[in-house]
C-alpha cells in the first residue's frame, strides 16, 4: 500500500490538473455562445443562396458550367479537413483525421490519387508526421475563421476542379447542433449536380444546411441569361458553404472541448474522493499502529519496573 507522502503527492497533482480542466471548461463555455451566434447568423444567407441557386438552375437550360460537369473518370480526390489548432477536445480532431486517412488509403489501393487541405494545427501535424504534405494549410485561426480563409480555399478548389487537377472535392468537419451536441459531417462539395440544386428540400447535408422549403420555380426573364447568372452564383455558393463549415466547426470545437473538460473534471473529482478515502484509511492505520506501539511500550516499562 502506498505511503501517505505518495498519496499526498498524487492528490496535489490531480488538484493542479483539475484547476486546468475547470479553467478550460469555463473559457470554452464563455466562447461557445459567440461562436454559435456566428454560425447561426451565417445560416440564413446560406439557405437563401441555395434557394436562389435552385431557382436559377431550374430556369437554366443545359448549362455547361465547369463546376456542374462531372468528370468522366475519378483520378484524383481533394479532401478538405476542418479541425482545431488545439487538442484536449475529445475525438474532435482524431475522428476526421483517421477517417480521411482511411479513405486516402482506400483510394490509393484503387489507383486513385489524393490531395489534402487542412484547417487547424492538429490535422496538419497529424498528416505531416505520416508523410502526407497538405497542399494548403491554415493554422492559428480555427476558433476565429475569416472570410479570407474561405475565399482562398474556394478559389483553389474551383480553379483545380475546372483545370482537371482533381475530379471530386470532399468536405469534412463537425457541425454544432447545440452547446453540448456535435455531429460529424462529411459531404461531396464538388461536382455540383443540377438535380441536387433543384431539390433544396433535400440538401447535400441536411444537418449542415438545415430544413429548406421546396420552391416552385416561377417563369422569369433573365438578363443576362440564366446560365450566365448561374455562373456567378455557383462560385458564391461554394465560398458560402466553405465559410459556414469553418464557422460551424469553430462552434463545435468549443462545445467539444467544454464537454471533454467537464468529463475530465468529473473524473478528477472522483479520483480525488477515492484517494481521500485511501489517505484517511492509511492515516488511521498509521495512527492505530503508533498507538499500539505506545501502549505496548508502556506495558513493557510497567512490567520491568
Amino acid at each position: 500500500m502506498a505511503n501517505l507522502r505518495d498519496i499526498q503527492r498524487r492528490m496535489s497533482s490531480i488538484r493542479s490538473t483539475l484547476q486546468v480542466t475547470r479553467t478550460m471548461e469555463m473559457i470554452s463555455t464563455a466562447r461557445i455562445r459567440r461562436a454559435l451566434d456566428r454560425a447561426e447568423e451565417a445560416m440564413p444567407y446560406k439557405q437563401a443562396i441555395t434557394r436562389m441557386l435552385a431557382n436559377v438552375a431550374g430556369a437554366a437550360g443545359a448549362g455547361d458550367h465547369p463546376l456542374l460537369q462531372k468528370h468522366d473518370e475519378l483520378r484524383k480526390v481533394l479532401f478538405i479537413l476542418i479541425a482545431s489548432d488545439r487538442g484536449l477536445a475529445g475525438g474532435f480532431n482524431v475522428t476526421p483525421e483517421r477517417q480521411v486517412e482511411r479513405e486516402m488509403r482506400a483510394l490509393k489501393a484503387r489507383g486513385i490519387a489524393s490531395e489534402l487541405i487542412t484547417c487547424g494545427r492538429k490535422p496538419s501535424e497529424y498528416f505531416v508526421t505520416r508523410g502526407i504534405t497538405p497542399s494548403m494549410t491554415f493554422i492559428g485561426i480555427s476558433s476565429e475563421p475569416t472570410q479570407d480563409e474561405a475565399d482562398r480555399i474556394a478559389e483553389f478548389v474551383m480553379d483545380g476542379y475546372k483545370d482537371g487537377d482533381f475530379d471530386e472535392v470532399r468536405l469534412y468537419y463537425w457541425h454544432a447542433k447545440s452547446r453540448v451536441d456535435q455531429t460529424y459531417v462529411n459531404e461531396v462539395l464538388l461536382p455540383l449536380t443540377r438535380e441536387e440544386l433543384m431539390m433544396p428540400n433535400k440538401p447535400r447535408n441536411r444537418e449542415a444546411l438545415g430544413e429548406i422549403v421546396q420552391i416552385e420555380h416561377s417563369e422569369y426573364e433573365f438578363e443576362p441569361k440564366a446560365d450566365v447568372v448561374l455562373g456567378y452564383l455557383i462560385p458564391a455558393y461554394v465560398r458560402t458553404v466553405i465559410l459556414h463549415a469553418l464557422l460551424d466547426s469553430a462552434a463545435a470545437e468549443h462545445g467539444a472541448r467544454r464537454r471533454a473538460m467537464q468529463s475530465a473534471s468529473d473524473s478528477a473529482e472522483e479520483v480525488l474522493k477515492v484517494l481521500s478515502r485511501t489517505y484517511n484509511r492509511v492515516r488511521q492505520g498509521s495512527i492505530t499502529t503508533e498507538l499500539n506501539e505506545i501502549v505496548g511500550g508502556a506495558s513493557a516499562l510497567e512490567e520491568n519496573s
